[in-house]
């Protein structure tokens, strides 16, 4: 694993010649620019894969300012590189990030209601309803593959004694929920739904835009995590080194058990408007 970020000073010859530098596991890159030229881009790319691909290294993860220059970003992906963006660590956390969205917007148990998207049945899918539903009294469970998740639905009656609501309606599915935990849809898909226009919508596994002009809730795309850090890593977010360090092929109370353990937690969530 390499971490590539940006020089304090470049020199002017290094910038002139486009020079990357290696040292130990960090690439360097003479960026002074808010935006890289296509052409400039391609060049620091190139010199980039010419090192990793000497060490072999297909896993990277970017510095805050070399994650800006997109041009550059796209050639680093075009040449099949794991760039570490944080989302699996976002799913992981999402009994962290429900409990802060609670707390933050002072929400009371009895007005919680918990709206969760789903068409993937993952193992931390289904581990998080199991959870959720016993915990919380309001969760409905909104999802493309109604029949995928019948199984699950018995089961869950079958243990526990508890009803778990799956759907699918487009105009009800969603209009009362508070909190919309969004596991897998798509902006095109999330859209098709009419939403209550207060509510707060964490997206985990990819950006997303709600088009509603009337929505005035919160649209969470990004967080950022408290957790130690290396001072020589001070240019990269916290989420990315830590999650560049864990093992993701293990059972799912493992990887929470260690995520305690390591005393990781929200530092804050990114909306489209606003942080919180």
């Amino acid at each position: 694993m390499y971490y590539i970020k940006e020089t304090d000073k470049p020199s002017k010859i290094a910038e002139w010649f486009h020079l990357v530098k290696l040292e130990n596991d960090t690439i360097i890159l003479p960026i002074t620019e808010t935006s890289l030229d296509e052409k400039t881009a391609y060049r620091l790319a190139s010199k980039t894969k010419k090192i990793l691909d000497k060490s072999n290294s297909k896993k990277i993860v970017l510095s805050k300012k070399v994650k800006q220059q997109e041009n550059y970003v796209d050639y680093l992906y075009s040449y099949n590189y794991e760039i570490v963006d944080g989302k699996w660590l976002f799913q992981m956390l999402i009994f962290e990030v429900l409990e802060y969205v609670i707390k933050k917007l002072k929400i009371k148990n009895e007005d919680i209601k918990i709206g969760i998207l789903v068409n993937d049945i993952s193992s931390l899918a289904i581990y998080a309803i199991q959870k959720l539903v016993l915990k919380y009294k309001y969760v409905r469970i909104v999802t493309n593959h109604i029949e995928l998740f019948q199984n699950i639905e018995e089961k869950i009656s079958q243990e526990q004694g508890i009803f778990i609501n799956v759907g699918n309606n487009k105009r009800k599915s969603l209009s009362k929920t508070n909190i919309i935990l969004n596991l897998d849809f798509p902006t095109e898909l999330i859209n098709r739904y009419t939403m209550n226009n207060t509510a707060t919508i964490i997206n985990f596994k990819g950006n997303v835009k709600i088009k509603n002009k009337r929505f005035n809730g919160l649209n969470i795309n990004d967080y950022e995590i408290n957790w130690k850090t290396n001072p020589h890593l001070e240019k990269f977010e916290a989420k990315d080194i830590y999650m560049a360090m864990q093992y993701k092929h293990q059972p799912i109370e493992e990887i929470l058990k260690k995520i305690k353990k390591d005393r990781v937690t929200i530092q804050y969530l990114q909306g489209a408007k606003t942080i919180i």
